[in-house]
């Protein structure tokens, strides 16, 4: 299955990534390690994780504390809309088509 990003994910994961950098050097690319390991479990099955809203589905990381919100927009391909921290506002993104 193709994976496709919403624009505003890459802004929101550069955003995370020299946020952990800050904090520990290379901690940033932990991060991006399991941001990316998630996205290709989606990919290989999206309908195994749960339906959040009509046609979003919500997918979390393991080791930090976020969430990775998608779409299936059809037998091909799925799109990564929302890449946010757990504590966030739980609505924010989910209209991102």
């Amino acid at each position: 299955m193709r994976i496709e990003y919403h624009p505003a994910v890459e802004k929101e994961l550069a955003e995370i990534i020299k946020y952990y950098n800050d904090c520990s050097a290379g901690l940033g690319n932990d991060f991006l390690n399991e941001f990316e390991r998630q996205v290709f479990n989606i990919a290989a099955n999206p309908f195994m994780w749960i339906e959040i809203k009509k046609g979003v589905r919500r997918a979390l990381l393991r080791r930090f504390l976020y969430v990775v919100y998608f779409r299936v927009v059809n037998q091909e391909l799925v799109r990564i809309t929302v890449g946010k921290h757990q504590r966030r506002h739980p609505k924010r993104g989910l209209g991102r088509k």
